[in-house]
C-alpha cells in the first residue's frame, strides 16, 4: 500500500507541475480491473468523485497504477510539445527587417506630437513637486549640492593628493616620467570624483527626500558623472594641454578637438539615458514621443561626424611613430575613421532593431553605448599595445642584417599577438556589457549568434597559439643563423657553398611548417564544430584520403621518408655545397619531399629525396686545399719552403684569415718534375667555404715573395738551335725562318701539353 500512494503522490505531483486539469475532469471512461473480481468496470468522469478515485485505486493493481501513470505523462507531453517550426533565414530576415523598418516609422509618425507630450511630461513634474517655486527650489537645492561637493573635491586635490608637475619648458620627457604623471593625475581626478560622488550621494539623501531623488539621481549621475569620468579618461590619453606628455601621436588641435568632442559625446549619451527616465517617471512612457530614439540617433551623427572631421588625427593616431610599420599598419591608419563612422551606423541599426523587437531592456543599462565606447577606443588600445611592445621584446641579439630581420620579425609578432589578446578581451567585454556570461556561452550553444561567438573565441585562441609557436621557432632560427654569421642571402658561399647551418637551423623550418600546418587544421576543425557543424564526417573524409594518398602516391610516401632519414642521419644542411649523382650545389632550400641545390653559377636543381643515390658533401667539419707551384729547375726547394712556411704563419696573425685557418699553410715538398720545371706543393687545412678567399690570398702573398727572393715562375719556351758559327749577324730572311719554325714548334706544343706555349726569347 506504501509503494501505491507514492505513485499517487508521483502522478499529483506532475499533474501540479505541468498545471493541467484535475483526473477527474481529463481521464477518460476508464476501464479499471479489480484484482479481486477479475471483471472490468466502467467509470464515466462525471461520477469519479474523490471518493470515486479513491475507491478505483484501492481496486488497481501496481501494474494498473504504471500504465495510467504512463498514459497520463504522454497525454501531457504532447500537449506541451510546441508545433513550431523553425523559421528560415529568409523568415528571419523580413522579421528584423520589419522590426527596424516599422519602429523607424513609428518614430516619424510620433514627430509631430514629441514637443507637446515632452511640455506635458514636464509640466507633470512641476506639479508633482509644487508648481514653479518647488521646481525652483528643487533646482537651488541641486546646485548647492553640486557646489559643495566640487569645493569638497577641489580642496581633497588641492592641499591632500599632491602630485609634482614635470617642466613644461623641456622639450621631451621619458616614457616612465610621463607615464607615471599621467597615471597619478589620473587616479588623483578619479579619486577627486568618487569624492564628489560620496558628498553629493551623502548630502543628497539628508537634503531631498524619496520622490525627490528619482530625479536627482539620474540628473546628477548621466549629466555630471558619466562626462567627468569620460573627460578624465580623455585627459589621460590626450594630454590636451601637454603635448610633451601626450601618449598617443597627435597634434593639439586635434587633441583638444577629441578631447573636448568625447566629453560632449558622452554628455549626448547620458541626456538620452535622462529624459527617458524622466518622461517615464512623469507620466510618458518611452514609447509614446520615442524623443530617446532621436537623442540616441544624434548621438551616432556625432560621432560619424567626429570621425569624418578628425580623421587626420585619428589617422596619426594609429598610425603611431614605430618606425617599422608595415602597409597593414598604414591601411588601419587610414581606413580608422572610416571604421568608427561604420560602427555608429551599424549600432544605430542593431539598437533600432531591438527597440522595433521590444527588447528595450537590453539598452536600458546603456550596452549600446559601452560596446561603441570599447569599438572606439581602438586607436589607444593599439598605442597602447605598441608602446608595451617597444619595452617588453627582447633586445637585438647579434648584430647584421639577418638580427635586424629577426628583431623587426619578433616585435611585429609581439603586436600581432597583443592585437589578437586584445580583440579577445574586448569581445568578452562587449558580450558582459549585454549580460551574456562567457561560460554560458562556451557550454549552452542555444542560437547562431553564441555559435559565432564560440568560433571567433576559437579563431582568437588558435591564431594566438600559431603565432607563439611561430614567434619562438622563427628566434630560435634566427639565433643560429646570426650566430654562424650566416644570413638567408649568401647560404650559397662563393663557388662551393659555405660551412652552412647548423643541423637545428635545417630541421626547424620543417618543424615551423608542420606546426603551423597542425595548428591551423586542429583550430579549423574545433571552430567549424563550434559553428554547429558535426566534424565527424570531415575526419572520416581525411581519413579515406590520407588512404587513398598513402596507396596511389607510393613515390611520395617514399620521397617523405627518405627525407625523414637523410635528416636523421645528418646528411645535409642548409648551405652546405653538395653532390648528388653528379649533380652540384649548395643546398638553398629543403622541404618535406625534396631539396633544391643552387649551383655556384646559378641554376638551381630540384631533387627529390626518393632519388638520392648517393650523396657527397662538401661543406663539413673541415677542407684541405693543395695548391701547386712550378719553378724553374734552378730553383733551391728549400728556399721555397722557408717562403710558404713564413706565408702560412703571417697569414696566422692576420685578423681577416688567423680564423678561418685549422691548420696553416706550409710547403709538402717537390712533388713533380716535368718538361718545363719542378712542381711545388703547398697545402692548408680551413674551415669550409673559407679556402678560396686564403687561396687567393695565397697566390697574392707567393707571387710577391718570389719577386723579392728573384725566383721566377716556370714558363713553356722553345729554343731553336742554328747550325754554323756565331749568328749575331742574320739576314731578314733569316730571322724570319726562325720565327716560323718557332711558332710551329709552340703550336705542337701546346697541342701535345694542353695549354699555350710561349714563342721565343
Amino acid at each position: 500500500m506504501t509503494r501505491l500512494l507514492q505513485v499517487l503522490l508521483l502522478v499529483a505531483a506532475t499533474l501540479l507541475m505541468t498545471g493541467q486539469t484535475p483526473v477527474a475532469q481529463t481521464l477518460p471512461m476508464t476501464s479499471v480491473t479489480s484484482s479481486s473480481s477479475g471483471e472490468a468496470e466502467a467509470i464515466a468522469p462525471e461520477e469519479m468523485t474523490p471518493d470515486a478515485i479513491n475507491a478505483m485505486v484501492a481496486r488497481m493493481s501496481d501494474d494498473d497504477v504504471r500504465a495510467l501513470l504512463l498514459d497520463r505523462l504522454d497525454a501531457v507531453a504532447l500537449q506541451e510539445t510546441p508545433d513550431q517550426q523553425p523559421q528560415s533565414i529568409l523568415e528571419t530576415a523580413k522579421t528584423l527587417w520589419f522590426a527596424f523598418s516599422h519602429q523607424l516609422l513609428d518614430a516619424s509618425a510620433k514627430l509631430p506630437i514629441l514637443f507637446p507630450k515632452q511640455f506635458e511630461a514636464m509640466s507633470n513634474f512641476a506639479a508633482s513637486n509644487g508648481g514653479a517655486s518647488g521646481v525652483l527650489t528643487l533646482f537651488g537645492l541641486i546646485a548647492l549640492v553640486l557646489a559643495i561637493g566640487f569645493a569638497v573635491e577641489f580642496a581633497v586635490r588641492t592641499w591632500l593628493v599632491k602630485i609634482r608637475n614635470p617642466d613644461p619648458s623641456e622639450p621631451h620627457h621619458s616614457l616612465r616620467e610621463a607615464l607615471t604623471f599621467l597615471v597619478k593625475r589620473f587616479f588623483r581626478e578619479i579619486f577627486g570624483l568618487i569624492v564628489f560622488y560620496v558628498t553629493v550621494r551623502t548630502i543628497g539623501r539628508m537634503v531631498f527626500d524619496a520622490n525627490d531623488l528619482i530625479f536627482v539621481a539620474p540628473f546628477v549621475g548621466y549629466l555630471i558623472w558619466m562626462p567627468r569620468v569620460a573627460a578624465a579618461f580623455s585627459r589621460f590619453m590626450m594630454a590636451p594641454e601637454r603635448s610633451d606628455l601626450r601618449l598617443v601621436n597627435v597634434s593639439d588641435t586635434w587633441a583638444k578637438f577629441i578631447h573636448r568632442h568625447i566629453t560632449g559625446l558622452m554628455l549626448l549619451g547620458g541626456m538620452t539615458l535622462f529624459i527617458v527616465a524622466f518622461n517615464r517617471d512623469n507620466g510618458i512612457p518611452p514609447g509614446e514621443t520615442r524623443i530617446g530614439f532621436w537623442i540616441d540617433s544624434l548621438v551616432y551623427l556625432y560621432i560619424a561626424y567626429i570621425a569624418w572631421t578628425a580623421r587626420e588625427g585619428l589617422s596619426d593616431m594609429m598610425r603611431g611613430t614605430d618606425p617599422d610599420n608595415t602597409e597593414f599598419d598604414e591601411w588601419m591608419a587610414r581606413g580608422y575613421p572610416y571604421f568608427a563612422i561604420a560602427v555608429a551606423g551599424a549600432m544605430w541599426v542593431i539598437v533600432s532593431t531591438l527597440i522595433g523587437m521590444n527588447k528595450v531592456e537590453l539598452l536600458v543599462g546603456g550596452s549600446h553605448y559601452s560596446t561603441m565606447f570599447l569599438l572606439l577606443m581602438t586607436p589607444v588600445i593599439d598605442t597602447a599595445i605598441r608602446g608595451l611592445v617597444r619595452h617588453l621584446v627582447p633586445p637585438m641579439q647579434g648584430e647584421g642584417p639577418v638580427a635586424e630581420e629577426a628583431y623587426v620579425a619578433t616585435k611585429r609578432s609581439y603586436v600581432r599577438i597583443g592585437r589578437v589578446v586584445a580583440l579577445g578581451i574586448v569581445l568578452s567585454m562587449i558580450a558582459k556589457t549585454w549580460n551574456l556570461s562567457l561560460l554560458s556561452l562556451l557550454q549552452d550553444r542555444a542560437g547562431i549568434g553564441d555559435n559565432l561567438f564560440s568560433f571567433t573565441m576559437t579563431v582568437i585562441v588558435g591564431y594566438v597559439v600559431y603565432e607563439a609557436v611561430s614567434l619562438w621557432i622563427n628566434r630560435r632560427l634566427a639565433a643560429e643563423f646570426t650566430a654562424l654569421g650566416l644570413s638567408k642571402e649568401d647560404a650559397g658561399g662563393d663557388e662551393m657553398g659555405g660551412g652552412g647551418g647548423s643541423r637545428l637551423s635545417t630541421v626547424l623550418p620543417l618543424a615551423l611548417v608542420t606546426a603551423q600546418g597542425t595548428i591551423i587544421v586542429i583550430f579549423a576543425l574545433l571552430a567549424i564544430g563550434n559553428l554547429g557543424v558535426d566534424i565527424t564526417p570531415l575526419l572520416a573524409g581525411a581519413g579515406i584520403a590520407g588512404l587513398a594518398i598513402g596507396f596511389g602516391a607510393q613515390k611520395l610516401v617514399t620521397d617523405v621518408v627518405s627525407g625523414v632519414f637523410f635528416l636523421v642521419d645528418d646528411a645535409f644542411r642548409t648551405g652546405e655545397y653538395v653532390e648528388i649523382d653528379g649533380t652540384m650545389g649548395a643546398v638553398e632550400k629543403i622541404s618535406i619531399r625534396s631539396m633544391q641545390l643552387r649551383h655556384h653559377r646559378g641554376p638551381v636543381h630540384t631533387i627529390p629525396y626518393g632519388e638520392i643515390p648517393k650523396l657527397t658533401n662538401y661543406s663539413r667539419d673541415w677542407v684541405i686545399m693543395k695548391l701547386k707551384f712550378t719553378v724553374p729547375f734552378d730553383t733551391d726547394p728549400n728556399k721555397v719552403k722557408k717562403i710558404f712556411k713564413k706565408i702560412g704563419q703571417e697569414m696566422l696573425q692576420d685578423e681577416l684569415f688567423k680564423d678561418d685557418f685549422l691548420q696553416p699553410f706550409k710547403s709538402q715538398g717537390v712533388f713533380d718534375i716535368d718538361d718545363v720545371g719542378m712542381v711545388i706543393r703547398g697545402k692548408f687545412m680551413a674551415k669550409p667555404g673559407k679556402q678560396f678567399m686564403i687561396r687567393k690570398e695565397i697566390y697574392n702573398r707567393v707571387k710577391a715573395e718570389f719577386e723579392a727572393a728573384g725566383i721566377d715562375f716556370a714558363r713553356r719556351e722553345v729554343r731553336v738551335a742554328i747550325g754554323g758559327g756565331e749568328h749575331e749577324d742574320l739576314s731578314n730572311a733569316d730571322k724570319a725562318a726562325v720565327s716560323a719554325a718557332a711558332t710551329q714548334a709552340a703550336q705542337e706544343q701546346a697541342v701535345e701539353g694542353g695549354a699555350p706555349a710561349k714563342g721565343p726569347d
